[in-house]
């Protein structure tokens, strides 16, 4: 939810862009989307102005600003992954799922650490392809 916010602020850049917009935009709930804007805020990667002008801008250049950011500054710090059922000890001394789980997280982390909002500011789907490696040409739109 936050990413697609701040892609959605970022492609509006000129002008500040109000919660209920956004919201309507994306059909997301305008409350919930407000709560999650508020960590954004607090987390230094917009700034929000108040009155019938008022609503988001981004803090910096959307280059600037890694998908890992937006996302720590929702859920908190990405962690490494530990043993899915919640055990400190693995009853069979080692365990094939911790061992994907933590090669899925490296990856995750790794994408996320390397695309910024602004690789996520293109809006078609053969776009998204591209940048999850699935082929695709960056920045082409794909004709329906």
């Amino acid at each position: 939810m936050a990413i697609h916010a701040l892609a959605s602020i970022g492609r509006n850049a000129d002008t500040s862009q109000s919660v209920g917009r956004i919201s309507t935009e994306l059909g997301l709930s305008e409350a919930h989307l407000s709560k999650v804007m508020q960590r954004v805020v607090k987390a230094g990667l917009i700034t929000s102005r108040r009155g019938p002008h008022g609503g988001f801008l981004l803090s910096r250049e959307p280059e600037s600003i890694s998908l890992l950011e937006i996302l720590e500054a929702i859920d908190g710090r990405l962690v490494d992954c530990k043993c899915l059922l919640g055990r400190k000890r693995c009853l069979f001394g080692g365990c094939a799922m911790d061992v994907l789980a933590g090669h899925v997280n490296h990856q995750v982390r790794a994408f996320m650490a390397t695309h910024s909002l602004k690789d996520m500011m293109g809006s078609s789907r053969e776009h998204a392809r591209f940048l999850a490696g699935l082929g695709g040409v960056k920045g082409k739109r794909r004709r329906s």
